[in-house]
């Protein structure tokens, strides 16, 4: 091919090009031929190895809207990422901006309102919120990134009380495709700000947000260890204690599959177990109540439950902090019934042998999520209540395709109780198939007319597989 057919190549290899870029940012511009380049092009999973043509980590809006123009002159698709978490599309061949090094949080303890730049994680706003008896609505891991998680809907540990952390955004700072900055609320750019909400960021570069926030500053949380041999008898006593609890509690379910490494506690190294986990954000004496339920009725192996600072949310998880290379992936759930308990014990418990998977977990949803007007946002799903995920470890190509072509099998035998899918629990090669999977046709629809509208040539190509409508 030569230089005619594709003018992007004269471009991407004319290191002026890239030092008039770098000359008109106060971030950094990063070329494959930069020492830092292959530190700056990975993300979270390890099992994702991309090249981006060059590598712009962003300090500003400014730096942002320069970064998306260059972009533009050399014909080039544009990826973001701020910590790598859930990748969808690898940035080979692109311009991958990194907002991490934007990581401002600002809190409005009076409106109870924080303005978070685009590379803040959680635990940052957390930290920042925290004195002024406020939380954000974070999930399991302070360690995920605020915006990617808030785009693709954001269900933790506060959901069931106060909904998603889409539904709490106020307002958005956006660069678009073409480098305009915008304000995107509900009366500023409207279509946009339903869109962003749940639809991923395929339609415009999110530079900051100001979310709400809610007086949580303690609350009641845990998990506790039954057999693995229990596993049905939990999961169908899960189902029973869910069917009646109130919004202050989201829990969930999980068979947990610990590996034998070292720095395990022995208690658990390299044991299964299947467990109940959760946080009651009510008074502590009511959620102790709740654990009754539990805890009179067979008394756990292991019992971690306790009043604990919301600072400490993390953990209940304990998600890993530091990269690995790992596989993730998920679904809705019509209904908990035996024979779903049945299959998920067949595939995620040690049968003969381990597991591949680390952990199969059923979470509980519903509450204020599904009392949110559904037409609200982008974000589908609303009124589903168990969202599951499977997550395994793939330290090798050929161990991520075998537990690939595993999860594919797990879900397909899962297939009749199936409801769509939460984005934010896909990765890769799944989560640019299954989209339509997670919205009702009439919010595809409207979100590839926001495609169309606002990247018609698809630039954004890290985001959410929505195509421009034709």
């Amino acid at each position: 091919m030569d230089t005619l057919a594709n003018p992007l190549i004269g471009f991407a290899t004319d290191g002026s090009r890239w030092q008039q870029l770098a000359n008109q940012i106060s971030g950094t511009v990063i070329t494959p031929q930069d020492p830092q380049y292959d530190t700056a092009r990975r993300g979270f999973n390890l099992a994702v190895d991309q090249h981006p043509a060059v590598i712009v980590a962003a300090h500003t809006a400014a730096d942002v809207q320069t970064a998306v123009q260059f972009a533009a002159e050399a014909g080039l698709g544009i990826s973001v990422q701020s910590t790598g978490h859930g990748i969808i599309s690898m940035a080979d061949e692109n311009m991958l901006i990194l907002t991490s090094p934007m990581t401002a949080v600002r809190v409005n303890g009076a409106a109870q309102t924080a303005w978070v730049e685009a590379g803040a994680k959680w635990g940052m706003v957390l930290q920042a919120t925290q004195p002024f008896g406020l939380a954000p609505l974070l999930g399991s891991s302070p360690d995920v990134g605020v915006v990617g998680y808030t785009l693709g809907g954001g269900f933790g540990w506060l959901g069931r009380k106060y909904g998603l952390s889409a539904d709490s955004v106020n307002y958005f700072e956006v660069v678009t495709v073409d480098g305009r900055l915008l304000r995107v609320s509900a009366t500023e750019n409207s279509d946009l700000f339903w869109g962003m909400r749940g639809g991923g960021g395929g339609l415009g570069i999110v530079t900051g947000m100001e979310i709400r926030l809610y007086p949580v500053t303690t609350v009641y949380g845990g998990n506790l260890f039954y057999p693995v041999d229990m596993a049905h008898e939990v999961m169908a006593r899960f189902r029973e204690w869910t069917a009646v609890a109130p919004d202050e509690l989201t829990s969930s379910v999980l068979i947990m599959n610990f590996p034998p490494i070292p720095d395990m506690p022995e208690v658990i190294r390299g044991k299964s177990f299947v467990m109940v986990r959760g946080c009651y954000c009510g008074p502590a004496d009511e959620g102790e109540a709740l654990l009754r339920f539990w805890r009179d009725w067979r008394a756990p192996l292991l019992d971690d439950f306790k009043t604990m600072p919301f600072s400490a949310v993390a953990t209940i998880s304990n998600d890993p902090v530091d990269p690995l290379p790992g596989l993730s992936s998920g679904a809705w759930l019509r209904e908990l019934h035996d024979d779903v308990i049945d299959t998920i014990i067949d595939r995620a418990a040690p049968h003969n042998g381990p597991s591949p998977l680390i952990f199969a977990e059923v979470r509980h949803a519903g509450g204020a999520i599904a009392r949110m007007d559904a037409a609200a946002n982008a974000y589908g799903h609303r009124q589903e209540t168990l969202l599951l995920q499977l997550v395994g470890v793939t330290p090798t190509p050929e161990v991520h395709e075998a537990l690939s072509q595993f999860v594919n099998e797990f879900k397909l035998a899962l297939q009749p109780w199936l409801a769509g899918v939460y984005m934010n629990f896909l990765e890769g090669g799944e989560s640019r198939q299954r989209v339509q999977e997670a919205y009702p046709v009439e919010k595809y629809s409207r979100l590839m007319q926001l495609k169309a509208q606002y990247d018609p040539e698809n630039r954004l190509r890290s985001g959410f597989n929505i195509p421009p409508a034709r």
